[in-house]
């Protein structure tokens, strides 16, 4: 491994995935663990983790992807869905483990976009939403080709913007989010107050490509509110792509053929009308990549607010 990789750390809810990535985008020495559920505990398998994937290696710099709020002037992430993280020196602990290298964080719908934008399926797109849709939904800007995480490092919150004021209430404290409606667990609990007696999002979609009809429509009463997200967002920014991926994308047609007509259905201006909707390429590695090259296109000048 040569002297330009970058660590790559991806930090979700289930697991923390960290690797070694070139200038070529191939991913080296990767290794993950899971998400332990307090906060000593993932402190120290963060350390484990980033220790044993850079032995006897010198990254350049060191790229962060975490689940958010992020706190880019305190170096600190409060991950919605990691409680026992609230105000965690996520860049701090970085600094200490890889000292001497600077430390980019950005969130993890962020990283999942750029890395889609620079290798994956937002190539070539002008301006593109990154979409992560799992047990919450993420989100993350490219526009003018150019990443766009925002002055606090939260832009494209996707999955935290309000469809229906009436609808249910949102881990985020708002009520009828887009996450609370489309994620993995949010259209599993819906299925089951109709009547349908599965328990996880794996279990939904196999019912669905069964044709289990409470499974079937709650697929569709996800990607109506996920499309009515979509729709706003490429209102507002003019977009011409949105890469989708994360665990619930594995559905495939599922979530997609729904998806894409009730985009088009919800679609009523000309300029949005061009807007495409595609599967993530990148599969699991999106937001190792997209953290790398976050750092790799960091600006080095002193006072950045998103290094160590």
């Amino acid at each position: 491994m040569d002297h330009q990789a970058v660590l790559a750390v991806d930090i979700g809810g289930t697991k923390i995935a960290a690797g070694l990535v070139g200038p070529d985008g191939v991913v080296r020495g990767h290794a993950e663990t899971a998400t332990p559920a307090t906060e000593p505990l993932i402190g120290e398998a963060l350390r484990t983790l980033l220790t044993s994937v850079t032995a006897g290696v010198r990254p350049s710099a060191v790229g962060l992807a975490s689940a958010g709020p992020l706190d880019l002037r305190r170096g600190t992430v409060s991950p919605v869905n990691i409680p026992a993280w609230r105000d965690f020196p996520l860049v701090e602990l970085a600094a200490a483990i890889v000292p001497g290298v600077p430390v980019t964080l950005v969130g993890d719908g962020i990283a999942a976009a750029v890395g889609e934008h620079w290798l994956g399926a937002g190539r070539g797109s002008a301006s593109m939403l990154g979409i992560v849709v799992s047990t919450g939904i993420g989100g993350g800007l490219v526009l003018n080709g150019v990443p766009y995480p925002g002055p606090s490092g939260n832009a494209g919150h996707l999955g935290h913007t309000v469809v229906d004021p009436a609808g249910p209430s949102c881990t985020c404290g708002a009520a009828g989010c887009v996450e609370a409606h489309a994620s993995g667990p949010s259209m599993v609990r819906w299925a089951r107050r109709h009547g349908w007696t599965g328990t996880d999002a794996r279990r939904l979609a196999a019912d669905a490509g069964h044709g289990d009809p409470i499974a079937l429509a709650a697929f569709d009463q996800g990607t109506q509110a996920l499309a009515r997200g979509i729709v706003a967002a490429a209102t507002l920014c003019d977009l011409d792509r949105v890469v989708i991926g994360g665990g619930v994308s594995a559905a495939g047609p599922l979530l997609f053929t729904p998806l894409r007509r009730h985009v088009e259905r919800f679609s009523t201006l000309g300029f949005v009308r061009r807007l495409t909707v595609e599967p993530a390429a990148l599969g699991r590695q999106s937001g190792l990549l997209g953290a790398a090259r976050s750092a790799m296109l960091a600006d080095p000048a002193p006072g950045r607010p998103i290094t160590a």
